[in-house]
């Protein structure tokens, strides 16, 4: 029996050759595979911004619509926010610390250096604090915020986070998918370049009130 066979080029190799590069192949393949799942792209950064809430409320749980102790809810649109924190192969990372603030449905921070004249909502708590469950998991209920003016231009719906796993920190903006054009235009969103529509805008999760966003930490 030949050890050499003809492929479709009509060149000759041996039956070894032709296995070693058949499994090279294959082996390429799978690798190639494993290295697109193991490499996931961390959330890119941006700046904190200028009202980070120093002086925030007692009450800082998931739901920002809710005041501990007041019967009032706040204005706008009620909305859901559900993700994962993860790392850049995929693995959840348990306990991270989720931080996220934001202005209200007026576009009004609740911070003394914000000097919009839009009204404040005594109703919006404006500020979380949480941990990713086991899974990565995490839920915050909020309103979508409003756009504002600002020394850099109009800034489009937003929200900042500042999450912490054990080795890694980043601080991040996320917009909002229905917002597309604003985003495009808008300083911070542009300088994120190439990595921006894909990790920083959210998810629509099936309505205008449900959306999804995965943190990817860089080293979890």
């Amino acid at each position: 029996m030949t050890n050499r066979i003809i492929n479709r080029d009509g060149l000759s190799l041996s039956r070894r050759g032709f296995t070693r590069g058949a499994l090279a192949s294959v082996g390429l393949v799978l690798g190639g595979d494993a290295l697109a799942q193991s490499a996931l792209v961390p959330t890119p950064e941006s700046p904190m911004g200028p009202f980070y809430p120093v002086n925030r409320l007692a009450d800082h749980d998931a739901d920002l619509t809710r005041i501990m102790g007041r019967d009032g809810r706040a204005l706008g649109t009620v909305i859901e926010l559900t993700g994962r924190v993860l790392d850049t192969r995929g693995h959840p990372v348990a306990g991270a610390q989720i931080e996220m603030w934001q202005c209200n449905a007026a576009g009004r921070y609740a911070h003394e250096n914000d000097i919009s004249t839009a009204p404040l909502d005594p109703n919006f708590q404006g500020f979380a604090l949480l941990r990713a469950d086991a899974s990565g998991a995490w839920r915050i209920t909020t309103v979508k915020p409003s756009g504002y003016d600002s020394p850099i231009g109009h800034r489009p719906p937003h929200l900042h986070f500042d999450i912490q796993g054990r080795r890694d920190r980043r601080v991040a903006q996320m917009y909002f998918p229905e917002d597309e054009a604003a985003n495009a235009v808008d300083q911070l969103y542009r300088a994120l370049g190439e990595q921006g529509p894909g990790s920083v805008a959210a998810r629509d999760a099936g309505d205008a009130t449900r959306y999804s966003w995965d943190i990817i930490l860089a080293d979890a």
